[in-house]
């Protein structure tokens, strides 16, 4: 649970630097002036932030993709943002077995990304797969 929270750490960093930069009225906490209103501010992003994203791991973590598409649909999202959702869920398969078959074809030429010197191999390996996905999407298109 917590090393998914991690995509909230930019927020808790905002929400830090909010009473510090702050603006106004100012407080002594511990020999630093913290703003008020930034302190109410940072509080108040901390707070969503925080609960928006332990509903949301928690919401993807016991329930099935399926499920929250007709959940979705339930609550009466529009229905083209429901079926873009269903393709994308679908399409996903195929894309994830692209990359490992990228993958497996990289490691039977002994490519083995070890340190830094190997980002460019692996960055043009995901520059292939977005191209490829990208024609397959829009092939699909012009021709259903």
């Amino acid at each position: 649970m917590l090393r998914r929270m991690v995509i909230e750490v930019p927020f808790v960093v905002f929400a830090v630097a909010l009473p510090i930069v702050g603006l106004g009225e100012r407080v002594e906490v511990a020999g630093l002036s913290l703003s008020v209103e930034g302190l109410w501010a940072g509080w108040n992003i901390l707070a969503k932030a925080t609960l928006g994203v332990v509903a949301s791991v928690l919401l993807a973590a016991t329930t099935e993709p399926r499920m929250l598409l007709l959940g979705a649909q339930r609550l009466r999202v529009p229905p083209l943002l429901v079926q873009i959702a269903m393709f994308m869920l679908r399409y996903m398969d195929v894309v994830l077995d692209e990359m490992r078959r990228m993958r497996v074809a990289r490691e039977s030429r002994g490519f083995v990304a070890r340190d830094v010197r190997h980002i460019p191999v692996v960055a043009r390996s995901a520059g292939a797969l977005f191209i490829r996905s990208y024609e397959r999407g829009s092939g699909c298109i012009w021709r259903c």
